[in-house]
C-alpha cells in the first residue's frame, strides 16, 4: 500500500476530471452541466443593473425597492462570473495516515482534491486551499489563483508525508473560521476531512460560512471507522503516543462501536440538511471519481 499521495498520480487525474464539472453556470463539457447548475444555482453571479420588468422574466429577481419607488415593476439583472473561487479545505493531520482497505485517508483526500481542482481549473476558476491539522507546518493557506501553477503548489503540499504528533490545535473548526473571516462571497468550498462529530460551534461556523458561500462536505471514512475488526486484544496508539488496549473480539463492544458511529453520521447528515450543505462521504476502498459523480447525483436529486 502506498503510504502517501504521489504528485504524478494527482497530475494525471486532470484527464479524469474532464468528465467532472464543478462550478455553477460554467462547467466542463459533460452530461452533468444541468446537474451542477441546479445544485449550485443562485451563486457565481455578479449584479449588473436594474431594468424594467418584461413578461416572462423571473419574478424571483424583482427589485421591490425600485418597483415601489417608481411605481412600475423593475428587475435586477445579473451577469455570470467569468471566474469563481474554488477553495479546497483539506485535513492533513496525522490521523489521515490511516487505512485498512483500499488506501490511506490522506491519499483519498488528495485524489478528491485533485479531481475537483483540475475540473475547476479547466473552467478557468481560481483554485485555492486551506490545509489544516499538520502539527509541524500548521495551517497552510493557498490564495485562489487562475491557471495551473497555484493548483500544482497545492497538490504538491498534499503529497508531503504526514508529521507525527498531536494534530494542529483547533483543526477543522479553526480552518472554517479562517475562511469565514475572509472577505468576499460566492466561493465554492469543499471540506475534505475526517469528520463524524457534530457540536454547536461546528454547526454555527458552517452555517455562517454557507450563508456567504456554497459549501460541500466530504467526510473521508475507512471501513474500520465503523466496523471494528475482530483481532483479539489489540493495543492502539493515538497521534500523541498514548496506548490503549481494546478487546476487539467482544461482539457487544463492536456493536456499541458501530451503533455510536451510525448515530454520529446521522447527526452529521441532519446538520448538513438543516444548513443546506451538500454532503458526499468518501470511503478509502471506493473509486473516487465514481463516488463524486454518484454523490452529486444523489445530492441534486434531493434538491431539484
Amino acid at each position: 500500500m502506498i503510504l502517501h499521495p504521489r504528485l504524478d498520480e494527482l497530475l494525471e487525474l486532470r484527464h479524469t476530471a474532464r468528465t467532472l464539472g464543478v462550478a455553477a453556470h460554467h462547467l466542463v463539457n459533460s452530461t452533468f452541466s444541468g446537474l451542477y447548475s441546479s445544485v449550485f444555482r443562485g451563486s457565481g453571479l455578479d449584479f449588473e443593473e436594474v431594468r424594467e420588468y418584461s413578461p416572462g422574466d423571473d419574478i424571483r429577481n424583482m427589485d421591490w425597492l425600485v418597483t415601489a419607488r417608481t411605481g412600475s415593476p423593475h428587475l435586477k439583472v445579473f451577469r455570470e462570473e467569468r471566474q469563481r473561487n474554488v477553495i479546497l479545505c483539506v485535513d492533513t493531520g496525522p490521523h489521515m495516515s490511516f487505512g485498512t482497505r483500499g488506501t490511506f485517508k490522506s491519499i483519498q483526500a488528495a485524489r478528491v482534491s485533485a479531481l475537483i481542482g483540475w475540473a475547476a481549473s479547466k473552467q478557468h476558476d481560481r483554485v485555492g486551499g486551506v490545509l489544516f491539522g499538520n502539527p509541524v507546518s500548521g495551517m497552510q493557506y493557498f490564495r485562489p489563483t487562475p491557471g495551473r501553477r497555484g493548483l500544482w503548489r497545492l497538490l504538491n503540499a498534499l503529497t508531503q508525508p504526514a508529521e507525527r504528533g498531536m494534530s494542529e490545535e483547533g483543526g477543522l473548526l479553526a480552518a472554517l473560521k479562517h475562511m469565514n473571516s475572509g472577505s468576499g462571497t460566492g466561493s465554492l468550498i469543499f471540506v475534505i476531512a475526517t469528520v463524524n462529530q457534530v457540536h454547536k460551534e461546528l454547526e454555527r461556523t458552517l452555517g455562517s460560512l454557507q450563508q456567504r458561500h456554497d459549501v460541500v462536505l466530504l467526510p473521508v471514512d475507512d471501513p474500520a471507522d465503523r466496523e471494528l475488526p475482530s483481532m483479539g486484544k489489540v493495543i492502539f496508539s493515538d497521534s500523541a503516543g498514548q496506548l490503549l488496549e481494546v478487546d476487539t473480539d467482544s461482539f457487544e463492544g463492536r456493536k456499541v462501536f458501530r451503533d455510536q458511529w451510525d448515530r454520529s453520521r446521522e447527526e452529521l447528515q441532519k446538520m448538513a440538511y438543516r444548513l443546506g450543505i451538500g454532503m458526499i462521504p468518501v470511503n478509502t476502498q471506493d473509486d473516487v471519481h465514481r463516488t463524486l459523480i454518484e454523490g452529486l447525483r444523489h445530492y441534486a436529486g434531493g434538491h431539484l
